[in-house]
């Protein structure tokens, strides 16, 4: 009796060995992002981060943001090497960007205490505007992407590859869409030196909500 919904013992310990370097990867550049934000608000914020936001220089800022699109092209490769197929691929990237997420966070709480709560307001991103919303927003996304992600990888390497129709790409743009205006609905209030007070949390959850339920159809069809 050595079935299980993973497969036997032996297909669930090799998933378990792809899987584990990936994890570990993105939490050591979890990790190493956060060793980066300690450093920056030790220079623009030596008495905390705080709203509003402090515009860095024209310099300083496109060091920044390469910086982000610089990581997104690393998780992006690793994902590309560990899978084969471009769902399985995506599945990793998807993964890999959750735990690296979540890990980043985690070593601020422990490095600086921050943030005081799942509530508290952070600078999420700024490819292509400013990103901004409570640490409980990303933080769910991440769930969400480990989950699908691990789903999606698992089953594309089981040979049951992922059937994309026209519809299933609409409904992801979508969800995209909605996920992408709740992170960025604050950019001008922000940009103009402002203190952000409200999310558009029934946005944001149509968005999750949405995404979840295409990626469950896509991983339980047959």
């Amino acid at each position: 009796m050595g079935s299980s919904v993973f497969g036997g013992r032996g297909e669930s310990a090799s998933l378990a060995g792809s899987f584990l370097p990936l994890a570990v990867f993105g939490a050591a550049f979890g990790y190493l992002e956060a060793a980066v934000v300690v450093y920056l608000r030790e220079i623009y914020y030596p008495d905390g981060f705080r709203f509003p936001l402090l515009l860095a220089s024209l310099d300083h800022a496109t060091v920044e943001i390469t910086r982000e699109a610089a990581t997104l092209a690393m998780l992006a490769a690793v994902a590309h090497l560990a899978g084969k197929t471009r769902w399985e691929r995506f599945g990793h990237f998807a993964f890999l960007f959750g735990v690296w997420d979540i890990v980043f966070y985690l070593s601020l709480f422990v490095t600086l205490g921050w943030p005081g709560s799942l509530l508290t307001w952070d600078v999420l991103f700024l490819i292509p505007l400013i990103w901004t919303g409570p640490v409980l927003a990303p933080v769910l996304v991440s769930v969400f992407l480990i989950a699908a992600g691990a789903a999606i990888a698992v089953r594309e390497r089981r040979a049951a590859p992922i059937r994309v129709r026209k519809v299933h790409w609409l409904l992801g743009a979508l969800s995209l869409a909605l996920l992408l205006y709740a992170f960025m609905a604050n950019h001008p209030l922000i940009y103009a030196g402002g203190v952000p007070i409200s999310f558009p949390w029934i946005p944001f959850a149509a968005g999750l909500l949405l995404g979840a339920g295409l990626a469950l159809h896509l991983i339980a069809a047959k």
